[in-house]
Formats: C-alpha cells, sequence, structure tokens
C-alpha cells in the first residue's frame, strides 16, 4: 500500500463524533476480527500447504494475513503474522521434502519467504508513513488557522478543524468540493495569476474574500504551497488562510479616522500647530528638573536657558488656517519656536512651567511675528502630551484676535466719548436743576418786592405790609442760597445736613412759601395731619422743596380749571409705621400715557416746563429712604403720595 493512499483520519469524521468511549471499543472490536481473521487464514494456509500437493506455492498466502494485519496499525502484529508465515512455511517445507531434497519446491518456499518478508517490512513502512500523516493531521487540527489541500482540480482533500470552526463547513461537507466554489472565493486579481506564480515560484501569499456558510464574508490572507511527486508532477496544493477581517476593520477604522483628523485639521478655521518638545524633556531631564519650582530656580539662574528651551521646540506641520496667520505658508514654516516669537515674549516661560509641572493644557494671550515683521495678536491653548506618549507631539491651538483688539479700541474710544457725553448732559442737567429750584425763591422775591412798592406807592404807605414783603425777600433770598449750597455740596459730595423734623411743622412752613402762589391763583389750600405723627430725619430745605415742587404743579394744573380749585396736603400713618404725606389736587388729572415717563428728567406736560422738578422730587424721596407715587384719574384729580420713613425712638430724643 502506497504511503500517500492512506488518508489521514478525520477528526470530525462519524467516528469521533460518537465519542472517544465508543470510537475506541469499537476500534478494539475491528482490530480483533481482524487478527482472528488473520490466524485464521494463517492456519488454513499451513493445513493446505502441508496435507495438499501444491507444496510451497500455497505459501505465498501468507502475504494476504500480512495486509489483514496491517490494518490494525500495531507493529507487533505485523511482526507476529510475518514471523508465524515464515515459519509455518519452513516447517511445511522441512516436514514435506527434507534438507537433502533441493529442487523446484525449494525455489517456490524461498519466493513465499522473500515475499512474506517484503510484504512485512512494506506494511511496517507505510505504518510509519501512516503515523506521521496522522501526526501532521493532529498539529493542522490544532492550528486556529483554516488549513485544507486540494488537487490540481481544485477539489479538497484534507479539511483541519479550524476551517470547520470558521468556515461552518464539516469535513465530510467539505471533502470532495470545489474549494473556490464552496466559499465563493473572490480575487484581488485574476484567479490564473495567481496558479502561475504558484507553478512558478511553489507558492503564493495574497488577500482573498471568502464567504462562510451563514453568508459572512471574510477577509483572509491565504498562502499556497504546491507538493510535488518524485518526477516533479503537481501532487496537491495546501493551502493556510488567517481570517483579518478584524484587522482590515481596525485598519479601515484607523485610514478613516486619520483622513477625518486630516480634513479636520486642514480644513478648521482655527490655527493649528504641531510642535515636538520631546529636546525639552531631555533637557529638562538633563538637568535634573522636574518640578516647575525646580525650573524657576534654573531660570533665575541661567536666565537664558528660556530662549535654548524655545529653540528647542520644533514646528512638525502647521494647518492652512495657522500659516495665514503666521503669513507664511505651510512648506517655509519656521524650524523652531524662536521663529515666531519675539525674544521679549513673556507667555513662553509659563507655558515651559506648565509643562514642567505635568498640566495637561496651558492658555495664554501673546502676538506672532508674520513674515513681514507685523505682530498679530491671538489666543492659544497648548495641549500638552500625557506621560505614556511616546511621541512627545504637542497640539497648539491658534486665533487670530485681530479684530477683536480693534473692536475693544473701538469700544474703548466710544465709551470715553460717552463719558464726556454723559458729562455734559449731568452737567446739563444740573443746570436745569438749579435754574428750576432757584427760579420759585426769585419768583416769590420779585412777587414781594412788587407788592412792597405797591405799599410804598400808596397816598399812605403801609409801613407794615412793606415790612412784611421785605422780610419774605430775605427768607426767599436765604432759601435760594440755602439751595445753591445744597447743589454745591453734592458736587462735593458733602453729607446732606440731618435734622429731626415735626410732620406738622414741615407741612405749615412747606405752605407758608407758596401760599400767594394759591391766593394769586383762586386756589384752596387745606393741611390735614393726624394726631402723634411720627418724626423725620433728614434734611428740611430738600424735603421742604418737594412739598413746594408738588403744591406749586397742583395750584398750575388748577389754573383756568372750571370745576372745584381745592389743594389738600394730608400727613398721616403709612404700611408699617412710615410717614404718608398725601398732595392731592381736583384738578383736571393727567393722561395715562403720561404716567410711566412722568418721573423722567426732562419730560414734562406743562407747554413751559423743564421736565426736573418731579424727577428732582423722586431723587430727594428715595436719598430719604422713601419713594414717591402718583395716582391719576382723568377729569378726576391726581394725588401724589410721599412715603418716608420715621426716626427712632433714641434719635428723636436726641
Amino acid at each position: 500500500m502506497p504511503p500517500h493512499a492512506a488518508a489521514p483520519h478525520d477528526p470530525l469524521s462519524p467516528t469521533r463524533a460518537a465519542g472517544p468511549d465508543t470510537a475506541s471499543r469499537r476500534e478494539r472490536w475491528q482490530h480483533g476480527v481482524l487478527r482472528g481473521v488473520a490466524a485464521l487464514l494463517v492456519a488454513v494456509i499451513f493445513l493446505v500447504d502441508t496435507l495438499t500437493t501444491l507444496e510451497g506455492a500455497v505459501a505465498v498466502l501468507y502475504v494476504v494475513a500480512v495486509m489483514l494485519v496491517a490494518r490494525t496499525a500495531r507493529r507487533g502484529d505485523i511482526v507476529a503474522v510475518a514471523v508465524a508465515g515464515i515459519v509455518l512455511t519452513v516447517y511445511a517445507y522441512l516436514d514435506t521434502h527434507g534438507l537433502r531434497h533441493v529442487g523446484a519446491q525449494t525455489f517456490r518456499a524461498a519466493v513465499s519467504l522473500a515475499a512474506i518478508a517484503i510484504s512485512a517490512v512494506l506494511a511496517l513502512e507505510n505504518q510509519h508513513a501512516v503515523q506521521s500523516l496522522k501526526s501532521q493531521a493532529m498539529l493542522l487540527d490544532l492550528s486556529h488557522d483554516m488549513i485544507f489541500t486540494r488537487g490540481r482540480d481544485g477539489r479538497i482533500a484534507f479539511w483541519n478543524r479550524g476551517a470547520a470552526e470558521v468556515y461552518g463547513f464539516s469535513a465530510q461537507e467539505a471533502v470532495g468540493r470545489i474549494a473556490d466554489e464552496l466559499l465563493r472565493t473572490r480575487y484581488a486579481q485574476p484567479r490564473a495569476l495567481a496558479e502561475a506564480a504558484l507553478e512558478a515560484e511553489g507558492r503564493w501569499e495574497g488577500t482573498l474574500v471568502q464567504t462562510t456558510r451563514d453568508g459572512r464574508e471574510l477577509h483572509v490572507e491565504s498562502r499556497w504551497a504546491l507538493q510535488r511527486d518524485a518526477s516533479g508532477r503537481t501532487r496537491q496544493v495546501l493551502e493556510t488562510h488567517t481570517d483579518v477581517t478584524a484587522r482590515q476593520a481596525a485598519h479601515a477604522a484607523l485610514v478613516h479616522s486619520e483622513q477625518r483628523y486630516r480634513r479636520m485639521f486642514d480644513a478648521t478655521r482655527i490655527g493649528v500647530v504641531q510642535q515636538d518638545w520631546r529636546a525639552v524633556h531631555d533637557a529638562l531631564a538633563e538637568r535634573g528638573i522636574g518640578t516647575p519650582a525646580g525650573l524657576a530656580a534654573h531660570l533665575a539662574r541661567h536666565p537664558g536657558f528660556a530662549a535654548q528651551a524655545r529653540d528647542l521646540v520644533r514646528i512638525e506641520r502647521a494647518n492652512p488656517a495657522f500659516a495665514a496667520i503666521a503669513g507664511r505658508t505651510q512648506d517655509a514654516m519656521p524650524t523652531s519656536l524662536s521663529g515666531l516669537l519675539d525674544a521679549a515674549e513673556e507667555t513662553f516661560v509659563p507655558s515651559l512651567l506648565a509643562y514642567a509641572g505635568g498640566e495637561s493644557f496651558f492658555e495664554g494671550e501673546t502676538e506672532l511675528l508674520r513674515a513681514d515683521g507685523q505682530r498679530v495678536p491671538v489666543l492659544f491653548t497648548i495641549t500638552f502630551p500625557t506621560a505614556d506618549d511616546g511621541e512627545g507631539s504637542v497640539l497648539v491651538f491658534v486665533v487670530d484676535i485681530t479684530e477683536r483688539r480693534q473692536a475693544q479700541d473701538a469700544m474703548l474710544a466710544a465709551q470715553a466719548e460717552l463719558a464726556h457725553a454723559m458729562r455734559v448732559a449731568t452737567l446739563g442737567e444740573l443746570t436745569a436743576s438749579i435754574a428750576h429750584e432757584v427760579n420759585q425763591p426769585l419768583m416769590a422775591v420779585v412777587t414781594n418786592g412788587e407788592a412792597g412798592m405797591r405799599w410804598l406807592r400808596r397816598d399812605t404807605p403801609d409801613l407794615h405790609e412793606v415790612e412784611t414783603a421785605i422780610a419774605r425777600i430775605i427768607a426767599e433770598g436765604r432759601r435760594a442760597g440755602e439751595i445753591v449750597r445744597r447743589v454745591r455740596d453734592f458736587l462735593s459730595k458733602a453729607p446732606a445736613p440731618q435734622q429731626t423734623l415735626s410732620p406738622g411743622a414741615l407741612l405749615a412752613d412747606a405752605v407758608e412759601l407758596v401760599r400767594h402762589e394759591f391766593t394769586r391763583e383762586g386756589v384752596e389750600v387745606r393741611v390735614q395731619a393726624e394726631d402723634e405723627l411720627p418724626w423725620l430725619r433728614g434734611d428740611r430745605v430738600q424735603l421742604e422743596q418737594v412739598l413746594v415742587n408738588l403744591m406749586v404743579n397742583a395750584c398750575q394744573a388748577l389754573a383756568g380749571w372750571t370745576g372745584t380749585r381745592q389743594v389738600l396736603l394730608h400727613a398721616g400713618r403709612g404700611d408699617g409705621g412710615t410717614l404718608a404725606i398725601r398732595v392731592a389736587d381736583t384738578g383736571p388729572g393727567i393722561a395715562a400715557a403720561d404716567l410711566p415717563r412722568l418721573f423722567d428728567p426732562f419730560y414734562t406736560t406743562k407747554p413751559n416746563g423743564m421736565g426736573m422738578g418731579l424727577a428732582i422730587c423722586r431723587t430727594t424721596a428715595e436719598a430719604h429712604g422713601g419713594h414717591l407715587t402718583v395716582e391719576s384719574t382723568p377729569g378726576q384729580g391726581t394725588v401724589f403720595l410721599l412715603t418716608l420713613a420715621p426716626c427712632d425712638a433714641e434719635t428723636h430724643a436726641e
């Protein structure tokens, strides 16, 4: 039996699948049957050789017994049957012819002995070859790769366990099938080229796409080896396949990620520059610098190290946005950071300290030197590599803030102009305020002066009335001077004088200051004050001026009014123990559209008004811890409510 005729036992055959114990028992039973048949055949041949006239010619049949026991794959069985055949042949010859008779029978006996010996030797050699093939098959089954052999026609002759597990086809299903058809193999190049290379070189390697039983496509690295016989003819082809589907997918994902990174790197409008700081790391290590404090101490002793470190920072590549910011082409970038920063640049040392301290990033603002020598203000963020990053690449993200700087400069200029305009406007408001406040006492001075002149021009001058008019002139003049002094104190930020005031006296004094206005316009004024009202703490002149403004406004609203012409000044308790002073008139009221803006500066409903009186009144009320509100219904009059906080008992006692 030639060595290549015995196929190795398939590990996925039904015998193997039945279980090791069952297969072993079946194999022992089969071997026992073969031994019994061989022993019986040896006995029959011996009897025939001894008892019949065929003599030595029948002894050659012992070869059949040797071939039978060869199937047990046991060397002892082969040797035992061969020795038994030889011994029995010699015994039969001696028993029949003896030692003295030499003739044709002797020749036939010698041929039989030679045939038995040769068949035994061939069986033993074949068994050795089969055992080698089984060992090789077992090794192939242990491989995780898919391995099979095929003939010149492509039909599968051997199929290992790895192929069965990966492709999903058992050995029984695969053996005898054409490999390319079974696996639906696709080649990157025509198959004929692969076969030509295999014939020419005896081996071929490439990448294939194969399909498993469940329809999955596998990318495999395939290696073919050609086996030839002694005459050089192709015997079979051994194919090994390694599944690289996951590796191919990972490689494709890596390529895709790299392409996406490249697109982001090149397409982003933010400047990105990749730097290499490994030389800086080595320089710090050589000097034993591992902390920011150590680096700061070294820089204090060696100020020039900062410039050396800046020269060590290598520029690897930059995106188009950074090239545009730096005013250079990507190919004309300087090789080190010193080509982009001025020697007096101040942010490199802090970034170097952050790097020495193991920080993950550093942010700052600096200026880049363009190729034409201009400086470009930029914001930057440096991302330092982690400790396990062997490449040491540093990414720097840069944003051009030239337009923002210009906008900031423009904003500062606009703020300066606005501040100037506000000062002018404030001066205008202050002037209007002074004119408004001083106008009332001046008008009173004029009115009292005219009244005094009329009393003097009488045939019999009434000196008492003249004296009263002059006293009023003096009082109004002093009030005007007090108003001017209050404005001056306000401008110099001097604290306003605080006094303890009686609400009743405050109302009476305010009414006296404007009584001539009411008399002239024919308006009745009534004053009501509840008993035991809380006292106030504040500036008497300012509070009197608030009440005077409110009463003058009420009097002017009633001028020309055909209905009841009356003003009520009432002082009582408000919510929370506050003092509430109401100034109510019976005039035409205020339109609803005017109420929201009534207290705005320069807003007025009077033809000749300045629009400052009510704004000043509200500011004064708030300065005294109170507030001023208004309620009005057209045709039913207007009510101004001044709410002031009372002083405590201790302050009143003082």
